[in-house]
Order: structure tokens, then C-alpha cells, then sequence
């Protein structure tokens, strides 16, 4: 049995019951076979996110490890090997959300977004794995942009990094919404027509739900 750490990744519960994972009490259980029924993966993750593997040569109904020696060469070992870890990519693409961001406020947000319009974080861009987008289905339009930038880049002389959501407003209420010190005239896109927040609880979250929700229909068009 091995342990498994997937890199600023975090399992989302929707999408490994989806899968066809099983809940079990320490969290979530599954199996699946493979080299034409050979062999059976049982991988377990704990609600702590730990997760573990065990491979089982189901004929002899033992376990298999060579799969996890570096130095274990072989047309068969490396068989094993691969569909080993094509498996667990395969559950690494589709279960697991990336976890980059660490405010409390920001993870709020994301499950806001995941729950009300069931919109996940895209990232898009591989030089900056920490900054994502939301974006409508029906348009595919941005609604909501999430990124991390030095907060000096808001006027402050303070230069470290904070986590910041762009969303949309209409261009005629934009001065009466950037009378509120603490929203801002966009990072990094059209000022006319978009603000940031920055996810420190400098503005609630009550308020940053609003904004989002407004920000969803404006992305209609």
C-alpha cells in the first residue's frame, strides 16, 4: 500500500461519486480492473484528501507492488505500471479541482460558483497556474476572473501577493460602485467595464455573491 499526493489538488465529492466512487466512513473507496481482469486497484481517499492504493493479482489474491520499485524492469512490470498510472490520471482529470488558491474567502466563492451555476475554475494559462476564470456555458463568456498579483498593484505600498476576483458591472454605475474604497477599477482588464475585489473580507461575502450574480447576467450578451 502507497500513499498518493496529487500536487495543489483537491478531491471534489460531486465528481468522485460521479465516477463511481463509494463513500465509505473515512471517505471514499474505489475499484477497478484491469489488464483484461488480471488485476483489481483499489484506491481509497480519506477526508483529509490522504490517498491510497493497493494493486491485488486477483488470481493469486495477493498484492502486487513491483509496479512501485523505480528499478523493476519488464514488458509485464511496465504493462502494470502504465495502466496503473493511466488510471489515477484518469481520476486525477476528472475528480480533483485544483487547489492553488488559499483564502477562505476565494474557496467560498468557487463553491458559490460550483453550487449555484455548477461553473468550476478553469485555468487557462500554464505561466500562471494561480489565476483562473468562471465562465457562463451557454455564452462561454467570463463572468468572474480569480487571480493572484502583488497588492501594491491597488495602490498599496505593501508587495505581497493577494488573491483577487474581477467580475463585471455596468459602465453607468461603475463611479458609484468604485465609491467603495475597498472595490477597485480592474487589474489587468477593461476598466470600463470591470472591478476587482480583493478576497481579504475587505468586502463581504454577501455583497461579493451579488456582485457575481450580477456579473453572470452581463456575461449574457
Amino acid at each position: 500500500m502507497n500513499n498518493i499526493c496529487f500536487k495543489n489538488k483537491k478531491y471534489n465529492n460531486r465528481k468522485l461519486l460521479k465516477y463511481g466512487f463509494k463513500e465509505i466512513k473515512d471517505g471514499f473507496k474505489y475499484t477497478e480492473k484491469f489488464l483484461d481482469n488480471q488485476f483489481e486497484l483499489i484506491i481509497e481517499i480519506s477526508k483529509s484528501g490522504k490517498i491510497k492504493t493497493k494493486v491485488i493479482e486477483i488470481e493469486e489474491k495477493e498484492e502486487y507492488t513491483l509496479h512501485l520499485v523505480e528499478s523493476a524492469e519488464g514488458t509485464f512490470v511496465g504493462k502494470v505500471r502504465e495502466e496503473y498510472e493511466r488510471i489515477l490520471n484518469a481520476i486525477e482529470e476528472k475528480c480533483f479541482d485544483s487547489d492553488v488558491f488559499k483564502y477562505e474567502m476565494t474557496k467560498r466563492l468557487i463553491n458559490y460558483a460550483a453550487e449555484k451555476y455548477g461553473d468550476e475554475v478553469e485555468y487557462l494559462w500554464e505561466k500562471t497556474p494561480d489565476n483562473g476564470v468562471l465562465r457562463r456555458k451557454d455564452t462561454q463568456k467570463w463572468y468572474a476572473a480569480i487571480l493572484t498579483v502583488k497588492k501594491n498593484k491597488f495602490g498599496f505600498k505593501n508587495n505581497e501577493y493577494v488573491e483577487v476576483v474581477n467580475l463585471r458591472v455596468p459602465p453607468e454605475d461603475m463611479e458609484i460602485i468604485l465609491g467603495n474604497k475597498n472595490i477597485y477599477p480592474a487589474y489587468h482588464m477593461n476598466k470600463k467595464h470591470w472591478i476587482s475585489i480583493i478576497l481579504d473580507d475587505s468586502v463581504t461575502f454577501k455583497d461579493i455573491c451579488r456582485f457575481t450574480d450580477n456579473s453572470y447576467i452581463l456575461a449574457i450578451k
